[in-house]
């Protein structure tokens, strides 16, 4: 979360009667990971590739996606790189803004390099998580620290399911492109233990104990903000990820993760503005409604344009054809506010501007979405990103990972292995 304004904030009150607070030990089925293997996952048979349809060539796509990857992973540590290694078998990404690790840039860095083929750099990213940001002690076990920005522009430590979910599916792909066995790291291991405590916490706890709870409501079937009784009943739009729940779901054989994907489809629903398509930072789980003091799109609700145009481009749209109006709505109100123009954060109806600067990230996240309209004007939005160089700066973070993000996706190079 990365507000950019500062609000005094109440505490958020417990609302367990809204999630799993009062879900008892031993759910049914619950047997644990012993003994348990992921089947293979299976993407679509082909990939569109944007890019290509705009006229750019192969090569010129594999020299800029090179580019961007040596620039945020080998470039100036003080202009470009994001990509830090410690030691002999660890790295981490730096969140160069504000000088703190998430594992937000961790996860999204790890489907980089599975896209990319780049297994030494992968190995490092999982062996720094696993071993410098998982929680060892009870009740938090097995979950990951990472930061989180509050409304008053500080950052607070937080078990972040964003950044789980991505190093999840990661190892998921890294298991059936490199196997487990072959190298120094279990990546099946890796992703069941992570599947368990998402999904079992409070089995594993023996209930709700610390006020720390499941990461999905088990009702719902959605991922919660953060997995705390203080915000059962609340979650946001872009850690919802069907596009991803569907593919648990097949590695696994557990039907939850597929209700899991039906109902991310419909919160987004739920979320999106009528007429701007915009979704807010946090909504309620049971309607969608904007959360209190987070009613507003900003730099972290952009991820639900990327997690949206994977959800269209791996199902190729048949899931549900109100992406592709979503899209729509989305395109149709950031070129009301003019290309050249539009700013980072609005209130969700549009009226209001919040911040009137221009964010590369969210320049990054609207061509990718823009691959899903089928509007005049798209195009505009894809040559954007490709028009884009790799961000550099203090901020160069999360413009910098969406960025090389979008390339991938853009060109269909991110892709399900």
């Amino acid at each position: 979360m990365r507000a950019r304004w500062a609000v005094a904030v109440s505490a958020l009150p417990a609302l367990c009667a809204l999630a799993s607070c009062g879900k008892t030990v031993d759910s049914v089925g619950y047997n644990g990971t012993a003994g348990v293997h992921l089947n293979k996952v299976v993407g679509p048979a082909t990939y569109l590739n944007p890019f290509k349809e705009l006229g750019k060539t192969d090569a010129e796509i594999a020299v800029k996606i090179a580019d961007a990857f040596q620039k945020l992973f080998y470039g100036d540590p003080n202009l470009q790189a994001i990509y830090v290694p410690m030691g002999t078998d660890q790295a981490y990404i730096q969140d160069t803004l504000h000088i703190d690790k998430r594992t937000e840039g961790i996860g999204l860095a790890m489907m980089i390099c599975i896209q990319l083929d780049k297994r030494a750099e992968f190995d490092r990213l999982w062996t720094y998580a696993d071993t410098q940001m998982k929680q060892k002690d009870p009740p938090r076990r097995g979950y990951f620290e990472s930061r989180c920005d509050t409304l008053t522009a500080t950052t607070v430590a937080c078990d972040d399911p964003y950044g789980e979910e991505q190093m999840l599916t990661a190892l998921i792909f890294a298991n059936d492109r490199w196997g487990s066995g072959t190298g120094p790291v279990n990546y099946e291991a890796g992703a069941l233990a992570l599947l368990d405590v998402m999904r079992h916490k409070e089995d594993e706890n023996g209930g709700v104990i610390g006020g720390i709870t499941d990461t999905f409501d088990s009702t719902i079937g959605l991922p919660v903000h953060l997995p705390e009784v203080m915000y059962a009943g609340v979650g946001r739009p872009s850690i919802a990820m069907p596009a991803y729940y569907d593919l648990w779901a097949q590695a696994t054989d557990d039907p939850f993760w597929t209700r899991a994907a039906a109902a991310s489809r419909s919160y987004w629903q739920q979320s999106a503005h009528p007429t701007t398509g915009l979704m807010p930072v946090r909504a309620t789980l049971s309607d969608g409604k904007p959360d209190a003091y987070w009613d507003m799109f900003d730099s972290e609700a952009y991820r639900t344009h990327v997690n949206m145009a994977l959800d269209w481009a791996w199902a190729r749209g048949a899931k549900d054809a109100w992406e592709v109006a979503e899209a729509n709505r989305l395109l149709m109100f950031f070129t009301g506010k003019g290309m050249a123009t539009y700013g980072a954060a609005y209130s969700i109806d549009g009226t209001e501007v919040i911040d009137s600067s221009r964010d590369f990230a969210l320049i990054a996240a609207n061509g990718t979405i823009a691959m899903v309209a089928d509007r005049p004007g798209k195009d505009a939005y894809m040559n954007a990103v490709w028009e884009m160089s790799t961000p550099t700066g203090p901020a160069r973070y999360y413009s910098g990972i969406l960025y090389l993000t979008a390339l991938l996706i853009l060109s269909g190079q991110y892709i399900v292995w």
